[in-house]
């Protein structure tokens, strides 16, 4: 639900855990989830935001559904500090596992 909280814990190779908190910022049944890691789940302020993710999903019919992730990050340097960690290879382990 918008406004709730949120937990995404990021797996390494190793087994080394990365959790990441933080709150639902819209929530759309079976149509859109926003999420993010600039607010805790009291709404205060995280210490240190990382990325926004938007995860759309769109009826192809025939029982099929375009997934869409797109993420933001607050600065270049986030954003190649994701992409050094694996961000694309890691998002599409996550899809494959859909």
């Amino acid at each position: 639900r918008s406004g709730g909280s949120s937990l995404v814990v990021m797996a390494g190779p190793d087994g080394d855990e990365f959790p990441n908190p933080g709150v639902f910022l819209e929530v759309v049944p079976g149509r859109k989830i926003i999420f993010t890691d600039a607010c805790t789940q009291a709404w205060e302020p995280s210490e240190k935001p990382f990325m926004t993710g938007v995860l759309t999903f769109e009826d192809e019919g025939e029982g099929k559904t375009r997934y869409i992730a797109r993420v933001r990050h607050w600065s270049v340097a986030d954003r190649q500090q994701h992409e050094a960690m694996g961000f694309h290879a890691g998002w599409g382990q996550c899809t494959d596992q859909l």
